[in-house]
């Protein structure tokens, strides 16, 4: 079990996403993101498993959720700064976690 101060640790924001780019390097298929996170955040990038559910197209101006205090992590030649955050579908491909409303950019999750 976790604590409400373990949570707490977690900093979980809402971002844009502002350009998607294919990602061919990955193992798995998967794209590139460039994500506003507002302005105390700024912009990141993030790569993010979607290609099943999602085209690059539908997935511009998308509000997503995401944990933005994880060290970067390097997946090939990219470094993905924020984790995109999602739910498997009955396939086992992700969905988006997404606010249902337009919110501000950098809410934080709590």
């Amino acid at each position: 079990m976790v604590t409400i101060d373990d949570f707490q640790k977690l900093d979980i924001r809402v971002g844009k996403i502002l350009e998607v780019h294919d990602f061919p390097e990955a193992r798995k298929p998967a794209y590139k993101l460039v994500i506003d996170l507002g302005n105390e955040i700024g912009i990141k990038k993030s790569s993010a498993q979607i290609t099943e559910n999602y085209t690059k197209e539908t997935l511009v101006n998308t509000l997503v959720l995401c944990v933005v205090n994880f060290p970067p992590r390097k997946i090939g030649p990219f470094v993905s700064e924020v984790l995109t955050l999602g739910v498997p579908d009955n396939n086992n491909a992700v969905i988006l976690v997404r606010p249902e409303r337009t919110v501000p950019l950098g809410g934080k999750l709590y």
